[in-house]
């Protein structure tokens, strides 16, 4: 008995890995060999191509694809529309299978809607990754960034509230109340 749920219109083939509490609605293709954790919530009109792995709690919005060479830790959260690449210089008449530039995207990051992630550049834990960015570039945990091509503007927390830090380098996030540093342009959870 399959312990996930699946519109009818879903497309699930053969060799998926689907955690428990797993929702997948209409009209998603899962291609083979694609592993989701557990309490994942798939959209409408998502691609999952074969080899992405997705961690537990992620959630894809509607119309994402996420091409092979992408894994997700859990509790990822993939906007509206957003989308992986993963051929740096791809040509219609030029097969470049096997070529796949990989991307990573740490734990607990948001991307937001419309976003481009270019392949080869890794997101880290708890970034954010504003609607409309195209990140060219690898980007740090807790990183805020938006725009064409994306500018790092700022700090988020774990809860996605932007971080303000002191002459010391300390920060305290508005609604968990958490504590945060920023050391060497690198910020960590205190």
């Amino acid at each position: 008995m399959k312990e996930y749920y699946a519109h009818e219109t879903a497309i699930i083939d053969e060799g998926c890995e689907i955690g428990k509490g797993t929702k997948i609605w209409h009209f998603s293709h899962l291609m083979p060999n694609c592993k989701l954790g557990e309490n994942c919530n798939i959209g409408q009109n998502v691609v999952i191509s074969p080899e992405v792995v997705l961690g537990n709690n992620v959630k894809v919005q509607n119309n994402v694809s996420i091409y092979t060479g992408v894994t997700c830790d859990n509790d990822v959260f993939l906007g509206p529309s957003m989308v992986f690449t993963n051929v740096i210089n791809p040509r219609s008449a030029v097969n470049r299978r096997g070529q796949y530039s990989k991307t990573h995207v740490g734990r607990g990051a948001s991307i937001g809607a419309n976003a481009t992630i270019v392949c080869g550049h890794d997101i880290g834990e708890f970034a954010f990754i504003g609607a409309g960015t195209v990140v060219t570039k690898t980007i740090p945990a807790f990183a805020l960034v938006v725009g064409n091509p994306s500018k790092q503007i700022g700090w988020m927390s774990e809860f996605g509230q932007k971080l303000v830090f002191d002459a010391q380098g300390l920060a305290a996030c508005s609604e968990s109340g958490e504590k945060y540093q920023l050391k060497n342009g690198v910020v960590s959870k205190i």
